[in-house]
Formats: C-alpha cells, sequence, structure tokens
C-alpha cells in the first residue's frame, strides 16, 4: 500500500488527491481516495489572447498550492506528482509560474502534452469500469478537450485547443451570449470535432463514451437539479444527449446573474459553463452518439495510479 498525491494544474481549476494505492499494476491497483478537492483559480485567464499568465492568476493559483501542501503535510504524503496542462503550454512564461509553484510545493510540476493529458485520464477513467469498450473518453478542460480511445489501453488519440474558458473568452463576449457568438462558437467547435474520426479512427463507432471534467459533471449536477454537489449521484451518471441540449438552452438564454441560481453550478464556472455546454453538446451531435457516462475518476486517479 502506498500513500499517493496527485495535483492536476488545469487551466480554469486546480485539483488535488490523495489516495493509498494498493497493488503493483496501474489498471488493477485498488484506489482509496482519502482527500480531494478542487479550487476554481483561473490561471489560464487571457492566455489564448496574452499567451502569458498573469501575475493575478499565478497568485490565485499559488495560493491553492500552499493549501494543498499543507494537506498533504497532514495526510504523510512523500510520493506525489504534480502536473500543469493547456494553459502552461501555451504560456511563454510558465517558468515564472513553475519557480513559485516549485518554491511551495517542493516539486516542478510536469509540462504534460496532450498526448500524456489525454493517456493519463484514460488511464483514470477506465480503470474500474463496468461498462463495454472500446470506450472514447472525452476530457473536457478548460483549454483543451483530448479525445481517446481504447479497452485496456488507448489505441488512438488527440487533443484540441477547444475548452471552457477558451471558447468563452475567443467567442463570448456579451451577457447573456448573443445569438450569432453562440453560432459562431457552434460552428468552429463543430468544425474541428468533426476531424476527431479522421484522426481518431473508430471514434465514433465506439461502444461507450465517458466524458470527464468540470464542464460535464456540472452538466450531470444542473439536470439532476443538485442543491449540493454529490460525487456518489455523478460518477456514472448516464447524461442524455436530450437532456445535454435542455440544460445549454437554459444556460445560453440566462444572464450571468440569472444562471448563478441553478442549483448544482458552482459559482467560478458560471462565466464559463455555456462555452463548455457547446464543447459538450457538440460532441454528442457531431459523433451521433445519444448518451454519455460521466466519470468523477479522471486525469488524478491516473496520476495516482501511475506512480505506481
Amino acid at each position: 500500500m502506498s500513500r499517493v498525491g496527485a495535483i492536476d494544474i488545469g487551466t480554469n481549476s486546480v485539483r488535488l488527491l490523495v489516495a493509498d494505492v494498493d497493488g503493483t499494476d496501474p489498471r488493477d491497483a485498488k484506489v482509496v481516495p482519502l482527500d480531494r478537492r478542487m479550487r476554481i483559480t483561473r490561471l489560464g485567464q487571457g492566455v489564448d489572447r496574452t499567451r502569458t499568465l498573469a501575475p493575478a492568476a499565478i497568485g490565485r493559483t499559488v495560493d491553492v498550492l500552499r493549501e494543498y501542501r499543507a494537506a498533504l503535510d497532514e495526510h504523510g504524503v512523500t510520493r506525489l506528482r504534480a502536473t500543469a496542462t493547456s494553459a502552461a503550454r501555451d504560456a511563454s512564461n510558465r517558468e515564472d509560474f513553475f519557480s513559485a509553484a516549485r518554491e511551495v510545493l517542493g516539486v516542478v510540476p510536469a509540462l504534460l502534452s496532450g498526448e500524456e493529458e489525454a493517456a493519463l485520464s484514460f488511464l483514470g477513467a477506465t480503470a474500474d469500469l463496468d461498462a463495454p469498450g472500446p470506450y472514447l473518453v472525452v476530457d473536457i478542460g478548460g483549454g483543451s478537450t483530448e479525445f481517446v480511445l481504447g479497452t485496456d489501453a488507448p489505441t488512438g488519440l488527440v487533443s484540441l485547443d477547444i475548452g471552457c474558458v477558451r471558447v468563452t473568452e475567443q467567442y463570448l463576449e456579451s451577457d447573456p451570449p448573443a445569438p450569432e457568438e453562440l453560432s459562431n462558437a457552434v460552428a468552429v467547435v463543430r468544425d474541428m470535432i468533426a476531424d476527431v474520426p479522421r484522426l481518431v479512427p473508430g471514434a465514433a463507432d465506439a461502444a461507450t463514451l465517458v466524458g470527464l471534467a468540470g464542464t460535464v459533471t456540472t452538466v450531470a449536477a444542473v439536470e439532476q437539479g443538485l442543491p449540493e454537489y454529490d460525487p456518489e449521484r455523478i460518477h456514472h451518471f448516464v447524461l442524455t444527449r436530450d437532456a445535454a441540449e435542455d440544460v445549454f438552452r437554459t444556460l445560453a438564454t440566462e444572464s450571468a446573474a440569472q444562471r448563478a441560481h441553478n442549483p448544482g453550478l458552482e459559482p467560478g464556472r458560471v462565466d464559463v459553463i455555456v462555452g463548455g455546454a457547446i464543447v459538450l453538446v457538440s460532441v454528442l451531435r457531431v459523433l451521433g452518439f445519444d448518451e454519455m457516462l460521466v466519470s468523477e475518476a479522471d486525469i488524478l486517479d491516473g496520476l495516482a495510479r501511475s506512480q505506481l
């Protein structure tokens, strides 16, 4: 039994997992979560336009990493893997952030490529999955979305530069979004996703579509009207295309102030959830799936397992 820590530093959120991992094979090991946390810091704020991480965004994120370091120490964690993804990949000043993160964590976050991010998400989401394969795992992040096909291991994957923060900052300026803004965003995202079957042959024919990360879990929470986030109600919830479309239409026609009153929608996602929902419904529309299996197990679980 090994006690490990995993930190995923994304474009919109920073997440922590402390877990006991029992076994030697990453796919077959038993993972017992002890502490799971998420904080929205918006590290990627403005990165798509400026190609730099804002000092305020770095400060917010480092503050959360300081909290996570204390939690790791409380749990007696000595093995830690921390990774950064889309926002750090795009930023010319990422070393400024990495230096500050190292001072707090004691380790330098590893900069993952889109392909590495996809493979870790697949490992985390499918290791304990009791559903027919092959799986198409879709991880909708803040700055990128990963598509991974496989059963026991990835057989094809691609990372696209579409995510809830990036789509929002590029296309959705009005509050609520203007119809032409929504149309433009949907058209661009649709055309990018239309390339997935060519880049990942067999993707549209997968037996099970698995959805990961904040956009997917938030839409599932809103669909269920959860007054408080409940991981047990989210994990392996079946989100139908019709339900996702209904949630998207509701959120897209509301102002941010109105949107904030939807049960299941965290305050930190109010301004970017429409951009994320565009990606989500476009995946279902373009690839022809009628439903998505929502997973709470994701890249964090993959990071924990990878330490074996």
